[in-house]
């Protein structure tokens, strides 16, 4: 969960839904979760990819030069881009590093 409710107990329920049909001999129950597939990929796998939303967990900081922006860019909106970054105690964080390589922009003086 989110907001002010991270770290709570949060239960979902399971939904029944019953079928009866005239053309089957029985009543069809099935019992779920209300949950929506998803799917998750590694920066490196999504590099050339496009994609509607980008949901990016930083757990710890990127760790090669480029990588940052390779996981943002591959979105087609800001506001289709969420980041979650922790701090290493584990809290929430609003800023992460991004790896550039200083020798770079020593060659461009």
């Amino acid at each position: 969960m989110t907001g002010s409710n991270i770290g709570d107990v949060v239960y979902i329920p399971r939904i029944c839904l019953t079928t009866k049909d005239p053309k089957w001999p029985f009543t069809l129950h099935r019992r779920q979760f209300p949950v929506r597939v998803c799917s998750g990929m590694t920066i490196n796998k999504s590099q050339g990819q496009t994609l509607s939303a980008v949901g990016l967990y930083l757990k710890n900081p990127v760790f090669t030069h480029g990588q940052l922006y390779v996981a943002v860019s591959r979105v087609t909106s800001k506001k289709s881009l969420k980041i979650l970054t922790e701090n290493e105690d584990g809290t929430l964080g609003s800023q992460t590093r991004n790896i550039v390589f200083s020798e770079i922009f020593e060659s461009l003086e």
